[in-house]
């Protein structure tokens, strides 16, 4: 079932803490974390809250479950408005603070995880991101592309009405990310059943995706939405969209706002759609955010981010631009 792939805890009421690890060790289980993991990962999150009612400024957890074809993981993300770091390597040796800034625990929560990430930049505030595997060990990335997304319900919402489907062989990288009409269960289903006539489409043509799926969620509420797929022989980018899914693609040099047509997928498309084609040797980062992401950010207000994990992208974007009012969705795509 597409959903929210993250649940947002609060962190700035000490005695919430208990049942916010409770919490997040319920979900870890019964995604299939074995226990010596999960007692780890109670120790990470022991130490994020930690520092978070410290320095956070009222801060957040995003936790997440993924299945990762049977090798499921947990993935934490920690955000603040705190005073961040000058020096964050340094913050990152056990036991290491100063007067002002989170430091404390960096170096337990970085050997507990399987992979490990912080952003930081002063006056601006810290993510600190947290993968925790079954496995031990890290395993290398070798992936041509690689795909990361960060889907909150609406404040309130039990489900999200945004949702990201992903098709990836070994020639081809396709996804959608829909928005269906509202929030909530109703917007929800649009979704589920774009993403169900999404998965069996055989066609490679972001538009004609688009016409197929039209067809297909017709007695829903209907849904905006972005298809996006990358051709691994090619390194050609093509994409389509139809409503306010926001699109953004990054080279070294360029970047480009891919241009939506007007309209609501199941309801009512243009009859004359192209995809856009950009060449991967050109473009090799590409953005999709819902409307529940203002649309002016700006990634140079992030020095050097693209060097870090795309996760962490996600989680800066979210935190200086989600509304808070509505389904939010950031998906980032990266390719070698």
């Amino acid at each position: 079932m597409v959903d929210a792939t993250h649940i947002s805890f609060a962190a700035s009421d000490r005695s919430y803490f208990s049942l916010l690890k409770k919490e997040i060790h319920r979900m870890a289980g019964e995604g299939g974390i074995q226990e010596a993991r999960l007692n780890e990962l109670d120790l990470i999150v022991a130490e994020m809250t930690s520092n978070l009612f410290k320095f956070g400024n009222h801060g957040e957890i995003l936790a997440g479950v993924f299945h990762n074809n049977g090798d499921p993981y947990v993935e934490l993300i920690s955000i603040d408005n705190g005073p961040g770091m000058i020096n964050p390597s340094r913050m990152m040796n056990d036991g290491m603070s100063t007067s002002n800034t989170m430091g404390h625990g960096l170096g337990s929560i970085k050997r507990l995880s399987t992979e490990f990430d912080l952003y930081s930049l002063s006056g601006w505030g810290t993510i600190v991101l947290s993968r925790v595997f079954n496995h031990t060990a890290a395993k290398p990335d070798r992936s041509v592309v690689t795909v990361r997304p960060l889907v909150l319900s609406k404040p309130g919402e039990n489900t999200s009405g945004d949702g990201v489907a992903i098709k990836k062989t070994g020639t081809y990288l396709k996804i959608m990310l829909a928005d269906g009409l509202g929030h909530g269960p109703e917007a929800n289903k649009a979704v589920n059943e774009a993403a169900a006539a999404f998965r069996v489409f055989p066609d490679h043509s972001p538009t004609e995706t688009i016409r197929f799926l039209h067809q297909a969620i017709k007695k829903t509420r209907g849904a905006v939405m972005n298809i996006l797929f990358y051709d691994f022989a090619t390194r050609i980018w093509r994409s389509a969209g139809v409503g306010n899914i926001a699109a953004r693609i990054f080279g070294p040099i360029l970047v480009k706002n891919h241009m939506s047509y007007n309209g609501i997928v199941g309801h009512n498309i243009p009859t004359s759609m192209n995809d856009q084609s950009y060449a991967g040797a050109d473009f090799n980062l590409v953005v999709l955010c819902s409307d529940g992401i203002k649309t002016r950010w700006d990634l140079a207000k992030y020095p050097n981010i693209r060097k870090h994990d795309l996760a962490v992208l996600n989680a800066a974007i979210y935190k200086d631009h989600a509304r808070q009012t509505d389904d939010m969705s950031v998906v980032s795509i990266k390719i070698r």
